[in-house]
């Protein structure tokens, strides 16, 4: 096992590259074996099974995801904030496939609550604070921008925008002009 230099680290990052080449759901330790061409069971000193390593590739993409946004928003506000914020989100998924998946994965709500995906909520809240939504509203905003970026990325990744004009980098731009309208115009009153 030394003469490979396996280490927890090395093996969760490996493991998000492999998510990246084959996709999120064909991660398992036997093809992280494979990679570092040893047996299966040379990796259990480092994660306990497949679904382990699985988990730790989310916390991994969780944790990166979160750098790479707080950087980006950080000593902006309001629509610069949502953009930058955007921007990180949809580059992180086309960039990162496998990652981007790995970190929608459900986690136990003790791994959750003590994960990277704790500062996507706040950056996400800290976002919407330049527009004054309260709660519930706030709760809402945060859904509605998660599944604009990752809905949109997943979509553009498949393929899914490259059929006809505009061009998807143009819709992408109005989107988020529609995202900070609606964002400084939320709804006072919920549809019955």
């Amino acid at each position: 096992m030394a003469r490979v230099g396996l280490t927890t680290e090395r093996l969760v990052r490996a493991g998000a590259e492999l998510a990246d080449e084959i996709g999120f759901e064909q991660v398992t330790a036997s093809e992280l074996a494979r990679r570092f061409d040893v047996k299966v069971a040379s990796l259990y000193s480092h994660v306990k099974n497949s679904q382990d390593l699985k988990t730790r590739i989310a916390l991994f993409a969780l944790e990166e995801l979160a750098d790479r946004a707080a950087d980006a928003v950080a000593g902006r506000a309001g629509k610069d904030a949502l953009v930058a914020f955007a921007n990180v989100y949809r580059d992180y998924g086309l960039e990162h496939p496998g990652r981007a998946a790995a970190a929608r994965m459900t986690l136990d709500p003790g791994t959750a609550a003590a994960s990277a995906g704790v500062r996507h909520s706040q950056m996400t809240r800290a976002i919407l604070r330049g527009y004054d939504l309260t709660e519930p509203d706030a709760t809402h905003a945060v859904r509605l921008l998660g599944s604009v970026f990752h809905g949109y990325a997943s979509l553009e990744l498949a393929g899914g925008f490259s059929h006809s004009a505009p061009d998807s980098e143009e819709t992408w731009h109005r989107i988020l002009d529609a995202l900070d309208a609606l964002l400084r115009n939320w709804p006072t009153e919920p549809t019955p």
